[in-house]
Protein backbone atom coordinates (compact mmCIF):
# COMPACT_ATOMS: atom_id res chain seq x y z
CA UNK A 1 0.00 0.00 0.00
CA UNK A 2 0.95 3.62 -0.70
CA UNK A 3 -0.86 6.26 0.86
CA UNK A 4 -2.72 5.31 3.67
CA UNK A 5 -6.64 5.68 3.98
CA UNK A 6 -8.35 6.21 7.08
CA UNK A 7 -12.45 5.30 8.46
CA UNK A 8 -12.50 7.79 10.21
CA UNK A 9 -16.42 6.40 11.22
CA UNK A 10 -19.25 4.38 9.73
CA UNK A 11 -23.03 3.38 10.94
CA UNK A 12 -25.82 0.25 9.85
CA UNK A 13 -28.91 0.43 10.16
CA UNK A 14 -30.82 -2.37 12.52
CA UNK A 15 -30.88 -5.34 9.77
CA UNK A 16 -33.96 -6.68 11.90
CA UNK A 17 -36.39 -4.40 9.98
CA UNK A 18 -38.65 -4.86 7.62
CA UNK A 19 -38.72 -0.71 6.41
CA UNK A 20 -41.54 -1.48 3.54
CA UNK A 21 -43.85 -2.05 6.58
CA UNK A 22 -42.39 0.68 8.61
CA UNK A 23 -44.07 2.86 5.33
CA UNK A 24 -40.33 3.75 4.63
CA UNK A 25 -38.47 3.50 1.15
CA UNK A 26 -34.87 3.10 -0.25
CA UNK A 27 -34.40 6.40 0.29
CA UNK A 28 -35.21 6.34 3.99
CA UNK A 29 -32.97 3.45 4.43
CA UNK A 30 -29.90 5.23 2.29
CA UNK A 31 -30.64 9.00 4.59
CA UNK A 32 -30.62 7.62 7.83
CA UNK A 33 -27.11 5.56 7.23
CA UNK A 34 -25.40 8.22 5.81
CA UNK A 35 -26.54 11.12 8.46
CA UNK A 36 -25.96 8.47 11.05
CA UNK A 37 -22.59 7.39 9.79
CA UNK A 38 -21.95 11.53 9.81
CA UNK A 39 -22.54 11.94 13.15
CA UNK A 40 -20.80 9.08 14.24
CA UNK A 41 -17.42 10.18 12.91
CA UNK A 42 -18.31 13.81 14.05
CA UNK A 43 -18.79 15.47 10.16
CA UNK A 44 -21.08 17.37 8.74
CA UNK A 45 -22.06 16.73 5.00
CA UNK A 46 -20.04 19.93 3.43
CA UNK A 47 -17.04 18.05 4.96
CA UNK A 48 -17.42 15.19 2.47
CA UNK A 49 -15.90 15.35 -1.59
CA UNK A 50 -17.34 12.67 -2.97
CA UNK A 51 -19.95 9.91 -2.62
CA UNK A 52 -20.01 6.35 -3.82
CA UNK A 53 -23.04 3.88 -3.57
CA UNK A 54 -23.04 -0.29 -3.90
CA UNK A 55 -26.15 -1.44 -4.31
CA UNK A 56 -26.99 -4.62 -6.89
CA UNK A 57 -31.11 -4.75 -7.47
CA UNK A 58 -32.41 -1.68 -6.59
CA UNK A 59 -34.19 -1.58 -10.13
CA UNK A 60 -35.48 -5.04 -9.64
CA UNK A 61 -36.71 -5.11 -5.86
CA UNK A 62 -37.85 -0.89 -6.36
CA UNK A 63 -37.96 0.09 -9.85
CA UNK A 64 -35.43 2.86 -8.51
CA UNK A 65 -31.99 3.44 -9.96
CA UNK A 66 -29.82 6.69 -9.85
CA UNK A 67 -28.92 6.22 -6.26
CA UNK A 68 -26.15 8.76 -6.31
CA UNK A 69 -28.82 11.25 -6.74
CA UNK A 70 -30.10 10.82 -3.59
CA UNK A 71 -27.25 12.76 -1.61
CA UNK A 72 -28.79 16.13 -2.55
CA UNK A 73 -31.74 14.94 -0.74
CA UNK A 74 -30.36 14.32 2.57
CA UNK A 75 -28.80 17.40 3.16
CA UNK A 76 -28.98 20.47 0.65
CA UNK A 77 -24.72 20.84 1.50
CA UNK A 78 -24.71 16.94 -0.80
CA UNK A 79 -26.25 19.18 -3.30
CA UNK A 80 -23.21 19.05 -6.15
CA UNK A 81 -21.08 16.82 -5.07
CA UNK A 82 -19.92 14.48 -7.63
CA UNK A 83 -21.18 10.39 -7.25
CA UNK A 84 -20.93 7.37 -8.55
CA UNK A 85 -22.86 3.87 -8.18
CA UNK A 86 -20.92 0.08 -8.51
CA UNK A 87 -22.49 -3.25 -8.67
CA UNK A 88 -20.77 -6.47 -8.33
CA UNK A 89 -23.73 -8.45 -6.78
CA UNK A 90 -23.31 -9.00 -2.62
CA UNK A 91 -19.30 -7.12 -3.14
CA UNK A 92 -20.90 -4.24 -4.27
CA UNK A 93 -20.46 -2.39 -1.36
CA UNK A 94 -16.52 -3.22 -1.54
CA UNK A 95 -16.37 -1.99 -5.35
CA UNK A 96 -17.38 1.23 -3.85
CA UNK A 97 -14.89 1.28 -1.57
CA UNK A 98 -12.01 0.20 -3.93
CA UNK A 99 -13.51 3.64 -6.23
CA UNK A 100 -13.79 5.59 -3.16
CA UNK A 101 -9.67 4.79 -2.41
CA UNK A 102 -8.98 5.64 -5.92
CA UNK A 103 -10.38 8.63 -5.74
CA UNK A 104 -8.74 9.54 -2.38
CA UNK A 105 -5.38 8.07 -3.62
CA UNK A 106 -5.36 9.95 -6.65
CA UNK A 107 -5.38 13.54 -4.48
CA UNK A 108 -8.66 14.59 -6.43
CA UNK A 109 -10.61 14.37 -2.85
CA UNK A 110 -9.96 14.39 0.84
CA UNK A 111 -13.15 12.47 1.87
CA UNK A 112 -15.52 9.72 0.97
CA UNK A 113 -18.99 9.02 2.05
CA UNK A 114 -19.47 5.33 1.29
CA UNK A 115 -23.00 3.90 1.38
CA UNK A 116 -23.84 0.35 0.56
CA UNK A 117 -27.84 -0.13 0.70
CA UNK A 118 -30.26 -2.61 -0.31
CA UNK A 119 -34.06 -3.09 0.35
CA UNK A 120 -35.19 -6.62 -0.47
CA UNK A 121 -38.07 -7.69 1.90
CA UNK A 122 -41.11 -5.69 0.25
CA UNK A 123 -41.99 -8.57 -2.27
CA UNK A 124 -42.15 -12.52 -2.11
CA UNK A 125 -39.33 -14.18 -1.06
CA UNK A 126 -40.13 -16.48 -3.92
CA UNK A 127 -39.17 -13.25 -6.59
CA UNK A 128 -36.52 -11.91 -3.77
CA UNK A 129 -35.16 -15.15 -5.00
CA UNK A 130 -35.65 -14.37 -8.76
CA UNK A 131 -34.43 -11.38 -8.69
CA UNK A 132 -31.00 -12.19 -6.86
CA UNK A 133 -30.23 -15.11 -9.70
CA UNK A 134 -29.07 -12.04 -11.63
CA UNK A 135 -25.57 -12.91 -10.06
CA UNK A 136 -25.54 -16.08 -12.02
CA UNK A 137 -25.41 -16.59 -15.67
CA UNK A 138 -28.99 -16.29 -16.39
CA UNK A 139 -30.24 -18.98 -18.38
CA UNK A 140 -27.30 -21.25 -18.02
CA UNK A 141 -27.09 -22.12 -14.80
CA UNK A 142 -29.43 -23.88 -12.34
CA UNK A 143 -32.07 -24.26 -14.28
CA UNK A 144 -34.92 -26.29 -12.85
CA UNK A 145 -33.95 -24.92 -9.26
CA UNK A 146 -36.61 -23.71 -7.27
CA UNK A 147 -33.83 -21.54 -5.17
CA UNK A 148 -30.91 -20.96 -7.71
CA UNK A 149 -28.50 -19.42 -4.90
CA UNK A 150 -29.14 -22.37 -2.55
CA UNK A 151 -28.69 -24.67 -5.30
CA UNK A 152 -25.45 -23.24 -6.81
CA UNK A 153 -23.95 -23.00 -3.66
CA UNK A 154 -25.41 -27.17 -3.13
CA UNK A 155 -23.38 -27.44 -6.02
CA UNK A 156 -20.40 -26.53 -4.65
CA UNK A 157 -20.57 -29.00 -1.48
CA UNK A 158 -20.61 -31.43 -4.17
CA UNK A 159 -17.55 -30.64 -5.10
CA UNK A 160 -15.62 -30.37 -2.10
CA UNK A 161 -17.52 -34.07 -0.87
CA UNK A 162 -15.79 -34.94 -4.12
CA UNK A 163 -12.55 -33.71 -4.22
CA UNK A 164 -11.78 -33.74 -0.44
CA UNK A 165 -14.77 -34.75 1.07
CA UNK A 166 -17.19 -33.13 2.83
CA UNK A 167 -19.04 -33.81 6.50
CA UNK A 168 -22.43 -31.58 6.96
CA UNK A 169 -21.87 -31.24 10.88
CA UNK A 170 -19.07 -29.02 9.83
CA UNK A 171 -21.40 -26.70 7.83
CA UNK A 172 -23.72 -26.98 10.57
CA UNK A 173 -20.87 -25.74 13.22
CA UNK A 174 -20.39 -22.35 11.02
CA UNK A 175 -24.08 -21.83 11.21
CA UNK A 176 -24.32 -22.48 14.99
CA UNK A 177 -21.56 -20.07 16.07
CA UNK A 178 -22.66 -17.38 13.68
CA UNK A 179 -26.87 -17.40 14.76
CA UNK A 180 -24.67 -17.46 18.54
CA UNK A 181 -22.39 -13.95 17.60
CA UNK A 182 -25.58 -12.36 16.13
CA UNK A 183 -27.23 -12.57 19.13
CA UNK A 184 -24.46 -10.40 20.68
CA UNK A 185 -25.04 -7.74 18.21
CA UNK A 186 -27.53 -4.90 18.56
CA UNK A 187 -28.42 -4.32 14.77
CA UNK A 188 -28.52 -8.44 13.78
CA UNK A 189 -31.89 -9.29 11.98
CA UNK A 190 -31.83 -12.71 14.37
CA UNK A 191 -30.72 -11.30 17.88
CA UNK A 192 -34.08 -12.73 18.99
CA UNK A 193 -34.47 -15.92 17.20
CA UNK A 194 -34.18 -18.96 19.00
CA UNK A 195 -33.03 -22.53 18.18
CA UNK A 196 -32.53 -26.06 19.92
CA UNK A 197 -29.70 -28.53 19.00
CA UNK A 198 -31.33 -30.12 16.34
CA UNK A 199 -32.00 -26.99 14.25
CA UNK A 200 -27.99 -27.46 13.61
CA UNK A 201 -28.63 -31.03 12.53
CA UNK A 202 -30.07 -33.08 9.30
CA UNK A 203 -33.10 -33.26 10.89
CA UNK A 204 -36.24 -32.01 8.30
CA UNK A 205 -38.40 -30.70 10.86
CA UNK A 206 -36.22 -28.67 12.34
CA UNK A 207 -33.87 -27.89 9.87
CA UNK A 208 -35.29 -28.50 6.19
CA UNK A 209 -33.90 -28.68 3.28
CA UNK A 210 -34.10 -26.23 0.91
CA UNK A 211 -31.64 -27.34 -1.94
CA UNK A 212 -29.50 -30.64 -1.80
CA UNK A 213 -26.83 -29.84 0.80
CA UNK A 214 -27.86 -26.34 2.06
CA UNK A 215 -30.94 -26.15 4.89
CA UNK A 216 -32.35 -23.56 6.40
CA UNK A 217 -29.72 -22.74 8.79
CA UNK A 218 -27.14 -23.04 6.16
CA UNK A 219 -28.53 -19.92 4.27
CA UNK A 220 -28.04 -16.05 4.96
CA UNK A 221 -30.97 -13.73 5.65
CA UNK A 222 -32.85 -11.55 2.92
CA UNK A 223 -32.26 -8.41 4.55
CA UNK A 224 -33.33 -4.81 4.53
CA UNK A 225 -30.44 -2.95 5.39
CA UNK A 226 -27.95 0.21 4.56
CA UNK A 227 -24.00 0.38 6.18
CA UNK A 228 -21.95 4.35 5.58
CA UNK A 229 -18.03 4.20 6.18
CA UNK A 230 -15.88 7.69 5.84
CA UNK A 231 -13.07 7.57 4.36
CA UNK A 232 -10.29 10.05 4.33
CA UNK A 233 -6.62 11.10 3.51
CA UNK A 234 -3.96 10.78 5.87
CA UNK A 235 -3.57 14.44 5.69
CA UNK A 236 -7.39 14.91 6.31
CA UNK A 237 -7.25 12.40 9.01
CA UNK A 238 -4.11 14.11 10.43
CA UNK A 239 -6.09 16.92 10.85
CA UNK A 240 -9.05 15.73 12.08
CA UNK A 241 -7.04 13.82 14.88
CA UNK A 242 -5.57 17.55 16.04
CA UNK A 243 -8.78 18.88 16.13
CA UNK A 244 -10.82 16.26 18.17
CA UNK A 245 -7.46 15.63 20.67
CA UNK A 246 -7.57 12.00 19.22
CA UNK A 247 -4.11 10.32 17.92
CA UNK A 248 -4.09 9.42 14.38
CA UNK A 249 -2.21 6.24 15.12
CA UNK A 250 -6.03 5.22 17.19
CA UNK A 251 -7.86 5.79 13.81
CA UNK A 252 -8.15 2.47 12.10
CA UNK A 253 -6.89 2.88 8.24
CA UNK A 254 -7.12 0.33 5.14
CA UNK A 255 -3.80 -1.91 5.09
CA UNK A 256 -4.08 -3.43 2.39
CA UNK A 257 -6.65 -4.83 -0.40
CA UNK A 258 -7.38 -7.49 -3.11
CA UNK A 259 -9.11 -7.95 -5.96
CA UNK A 260 -10.33 -10.13 -8.89
CA UNK A 261 -12.84 -11.39 -11.12
CA UNK A 262 -13.28 -15.26 -12.22
CA UNK A 263 -15.28 -16.34 -15.43
CA UNK A 264 -19.01 -15.95 -14.37
CA UNK A 265 -20.13 -19.48 -15.01
CA UNK A 266 -19.81 -21.40 -11.79
CA UNK A 267 -19.02 -24.72 -14.06
CA UNK A 268 -16.08 -22.65 -15.68
CA UNK A 269 -14.50 -22.11 -12.32
CA UNK A 270 -14.50 -25.62 -11.25
CA UNK A 271 -13.19 -27.02 -14.46
CA UNK A 272 -10.11 -24.32 -14.32
CA UNK A 273 -9.96 -25.27 -10.76
CA UNK A 274 -10.00 -29.10 -10.87
CA UNK A 275 -6.21 -29.82 -11.24
CA UNK A 276 -5.06 -27.20 -8.34
CA UNK A 277 -5.35 -27.27 -4.39
CA UNK A 278 -7.82 -24.16 -4.12
CA UNK A 279 -11.11 -24.34 -5.06
CA UNK A 280 -11.28 -20.43 -6.14
CA UNK A 281 -7.68 -19.68 -7.01
CA UNK A 282 -8.88 -16.26 -7.47
CA UNK A 283 -10.74 -16.01 -4.12
CA UNK A 284 -7.08 -17.17 -3.08
CA UNK A 285 -5.73 -14.54 -5.00
CA UNK A 286 -7.86 -11.79 -3.67
CA UNK A 287 -6.92 -12.05 -0.19
CA UNK A 288 -3.42 -12.62 -0.72
CA UNK A 289 -2.65 -9.90 -2.76
CA UNK A 290 -4.61 -7.92 0.68
CA UNK A 291 -1.63 -10.04 2.55
CA UNK A 292 1.03 -8.70 0.52
CA UNK A 293 -0.41 -5.10 0.38
CA UNK A 294 -0.13 -4.91 3.96
CA UNK A 295 2.86 -6.15 4.62
CA UNK A 296 1.13 -9.36 6.56
CA UNK A 297 2.34 -12.75 6.47
CA UNK A 298 -0.40 -14.85 6.43
CA UNK A 299 -3.43 -15.57 9.00
CA UNK A 300 -1.01 -15.77 11.86
CA UNK A 301 -1.29 -12.02 11.89
CA UNK A 302 -5.18 -11.32 12.09
CA UNK A 303 -7.11 -11.53 15.04
CA UNK A 304 -10.73 -11.52 13.48
CA UNK A 305 -11.89 -12.39 10.27
CA UNK A 306 -15.32 -11.03 8.84
CA UNK A 307 -16.02 -13.33 6.04
CA UNK A 308 -19.16 -13.69 3.52
CA UNK A 309 -20.93 -16.56 4.77
CA UNK A 310 -23.88 -16.30 1.95
CA UNK A 311 -24.15 -19.88 3.04
CA UNK A 312 -22.43 -22.49 5.37
CA UNK A 313 -20.27 -23.50 2.57
CA UNK A 314 -18.81 -20.03 1.71
CA UNK A 315 -17.15 -19.67 5.00
CA UNK A 316 -16.26 -23.11 5.06
CA UNK A 317 -14.18 -22.36 1.81
CA UNK A 318 -13.01 -18.95 3.07
CA UNK A 319 -11.28 -21.06 5.81
CA UNK A 320 -9.18 -22.43 3.49
CA UNK A 321 -8.55 -19.63 1.17
CA UNK A 322 -7.61 -17.19 4.33
CA UNK A 323 -4.86 -19.87 5.06
CA UNK A 324 -5.94 -21.22 7.92
CA UNK A 325 -5.81 -24.18 6.52
CA UNK A 326 -4.69 -26.74 3.97
CA UNK A 327 -7.20 -26.88 0.95
CA UNK A 328 -9.88 -29.21 1.82
CA UNK A 329 -9.22 -29.36 5.61
CA UNK A 330 -11.18 -26.23 6.72
CA UNK A 331 -13.11 -28.94 9.33
CA UNK A 332 -9.81 -28.94 11.59
CA UNK A 333 -9.91 -25.36 12.07
CA UNK A 334 -13.49 -25.70 12.68
CA UNK A 335 -12.94 -29.31 15.22
CA UNK A 336 -9.98 -27.29 17.10
CA UNK A 337 -12.83 -24.38 18.25
CA UNK A 338 -10.22 -21.98 16.83
CA UNK A 339 -13.23 -19.78 14.77
CA UNK A 340 -15.27 -19.39 17.55
CA UNK A 341 -15.21 -16.14 20.09
CA UNK A 342 -12.79 -17.84 22.40
CA UNK A 343 -10.82 -19.09 19.35
CA UNK A 344 -7.32 -18.00 18.42
CA UNK A 345 -8.96 -16.08 14.78
CA UNK A 346 -12.81 -15.57 15.38
CA UNK A 347 -14.65 -15.40 12.08
CA UNK A 348 -17.97 -13.34 12.25
CA UNK A 349 -17.86 -12.09 15.68
CA UNK A 350 -20.62 -9.67 14.09
CA UNK A 351 -22.95 -12.81 13.44
CA UNK A 352 -22.05 -12.43 9.59
CA UNK A 353 -24.43 -13.10 7.09
CA UNK A 354 -26.17 -16.14 8.48
CA UNK A 355 -26.88 -14.27 11.75
CA UNK A 356 -26.70 -10.64 11.17
CA UNK A 357 -28.16 -10.33 7.99
CA UNK A 358 -27.16 -9.83 4.10
CA UNK A 359 -28.73 -6.86 2.49
CA UNK A 360 -26.55 -7.38 -0.56
CA UNK A 361 -25.58 -4.26 -1.93
CA UNK A 362 -24.24 -3.22 1.90
CA UNK A 363 -22.28 -6.14 3.00
CA UNK A 364 -19.21 -4.96 1.87
CA UNK A 365 -19.32 -1.79 3.61
CA UNK A 366 -21.08 -3.53 6.67
CA UNK A 367 -17.71 -5.19 6.77
CA UNK A 368 -15.31 -2.63 6.89
CA UNK A 369 -17.37 -0.91 9.91
CA UNK A 370 -16.98 -4.11 11.74
CA UNK A 371 -13.62 -4.75 11.31
CA UNK A 372 -12.80 -0.50 11.67
CA UNK A 373 -14.51 -1.58 15.02
CA UNK A 374 -13.10 -4.19 16.14
CA UNK A 375 -9.60 -2.65 15.78
CA UNK A 376 -10.67 0.79 17.42
CA UNK A 377 -12.06 -1.44 20.34
CA UNK A 378 -15.77 -0.18 19.72
CA UNK A 379 -17.31 -3.15 18.88
CA UNK A 380 -19.53 -3.40 22.45
CA UNK A 381 -20.71 -7.31 22.70
CA UNK A 382 -18.88 -8.65 19.83
CA UNK A 383 -15.33 -7.07 21.06
CA UNK A 384 -12.59 -9.21 20.80
CA UNK A 385 -9.93 -8.87 23.08
CA UNK A 386 -6.78 -6.75 21.75
CA UNK A 387 -7.88 -6.94 18.01
CA UNK A 388 -5.68 -4.94 16.02
CA UNK A 389 -5.90 -6.05 12.55
CA UNK A 390 -8.98 -7.67 10.68
CA UNK A 391 -9.44 -9.28 7.50
CA UNK A 392 -12.22 -9.29 5.25
CA UNK A 393 -13.48 -11.03 2.05
CA UNK A 394 -16.65 -9.87 0.07
CA UNK A 395 -17.92 -12.43 -2.93
CA UNK A 396 -20.20 -11.31 -5.41
CA UNK A 397 -22.08 -14.20 -7.60
CA UNK A 398 -20.78 -17.76 -6.92
CA UNK A 399 -17.09 -16.76 -6.35
CA UNK A 400 -16.72 -14.39 -9.23
CA UNK A 401 -16.42 -10.92 -8.10
CA UNK A 402 -13.77 -11.08 -4.87
CA UNK A 403 -12.52 -8.62 -2.48
CA UNK A 404 -10.51 -8.69 0.54
CA UNK A 405 -9.77 -5.69 2.89
CA UNK A 406 -7.19 -6.03 6.00
CA UNK A 407 -7.90 -3.06 8.46
CA UNK A 408 -5.93 -2.02 11.38
CA UNK A 409 -4.26 0.45 13.85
Amino acid sequence: MGKRIYILGGAQTDFSENWSRLNKSLFDLFSTAVLSGLEDANLDPKDIDVGHVGNFVAELFTGQGMLGGYFGHVHPDFSGIPTSRHEGACASGSLAILAAMRDIESGHYETACVVGVELMRNIPGSMAAKNLGAAAWVGREAQGAKYLWPAMFSDLCDVYDERFGLDYQHLAEISKINFANGKNNPDAQTRKWNFSEMSFTQDNEANPIIEGWMRRQDCGQVTDGAAVVILASEKYAAEYAETRNLKLDDIPYIKGWGHTTAPMLMQTKMQESKDGGYVFPWTRKAITDAYIRAGLPGPEALDVIETHDCFSITEYMAIEHFGLTAPGEAWKAIEAERIGMTGDIPINPSGGLIGLGHPVGATGVRMMLDAARQTAGRAGDMQVENAKTVGTFNVGGSGTTNVSFMIGV
